[in-house]
């Protein structure tokens, strides 16, 4: 275990170099909640879901995977191209003309991986409850899995969906809400503070739990155990990830200022000092 989670860490340092040269390359993007949730999607991919070998949009007979925050779009690319979905290359086209590395994952290009665009935040979750009763309907055992911004639960739709979870028994279903305590003006407190999330998801009747150490590779891991534990037993559950935006940079963290801002020259070559590359870059 030891190893597997160094591996796991070393991975996760190197999605964080591709974060932050994606951005810096074209002056746009979102590095801050990708890299607060670096080791989350890493954890998940490599060692959390059953994925099979391709691509099929389906998604039947493994676990499929929502990205409803879709500005944290760096992460997620950086992810698939080194969980092998499309090559590590093309992460070099990110947010250029004509590439299918849009600043926002959409689906027309096929882009492996990419089930759902998600450019307009608080619809991941309704689609994700869509397809864990597809997979209901069609006896297909595995779990689906979505993840959505703090600052995201601000938007309607989502406690629709919520609602909708628990009324209909969606129970193979992984909600993950990444609880950084930023959004684009600001922390979500001065923002629009929606006070304790986790009891009012428990007022809509799901189960509920906490992953306090949110960009602990170990602690995800134990986390998501304890989560899969969960399904099947007719609640939908949610996990609270609690994460720090712009983490592994330590002038990017405990501050909203790098959710939508790219590094300059200088400060990319800072960064990157602080993660060495492991895997090797694109």
């Amino acid at each position: 275990m030891t190893q597997q989670i160094s591996n796991l860490e070393q991975f996760t340092q190197q999605v964080r170099r591709d974060i932050l040269r994606m951005v810096h390359a074209v002056n746009s993007g979102h590095p801050g909640g990708s890299l607060g949730c670096a080791e989350f999607l890493v954890v998940l991919y490599q060692h959390v879901m059953k994925r099979n070998p391709g691509f099929d949009m389906n998604g039947i007979n493994e676990d499929v995977f929502f990205l409803s925050n879709g500005h944290i779009s760096p992460v997620f690319y950086s992810v698939l191209a080194r969980s092998g979905y499309f090559s590590v290359s093309e992460l070099a086209t990110f947010r250029k003309l004509n590439s299918r590395l849009q600043g926002h994952p959409t689906t027309h290009e096929g882009l492996e991986g990419v089930r759902m665009a998600s450019g307009s935040l608080g619809q991941g979750l309704s689609v994700a409850l869509g397809a864990a009763q597809a997979k209901k309907i069609n006896n297909d055992p595995n779990l689906v899995f979505v993840l959505t911004g703090d600052g995201e639960l601000q938007e309607g739709q989502n406690w629709e969906a919520i609602m909708y979870g628990s009324a209909k028994n969606v129970d193979n279903l992984i909600a993950v809400v990444d609880l950084n305590g930023q959004q684009i003006d600001g922390s979500t407190k001065d923002v629009l503070n929606m006070g304790n999330v986790k009891a009012k998801f428990e007022a809509f009747d799901w189960d509920v739990l906490e992953i306090t150490e949110g960009n602990n590779v170990e602690a995800i891991i134990n986390g998501m155990a304890d989560a899969k534990s969960r399904t099947g037993k007719g609640k939908p559950v949610c996990v609270l990830l609690h994460t720090e935006m712009g983490n592994g940079v330590d002038f990017m963290m405990h501050t909203h200022a790098w959710h939508g801002k790219a590094p300059s020259n200088e400060q990319l070559e800072n960064a990157l000092n602080q993660n060495p590359a492991t895997l090797g870059d694109y």
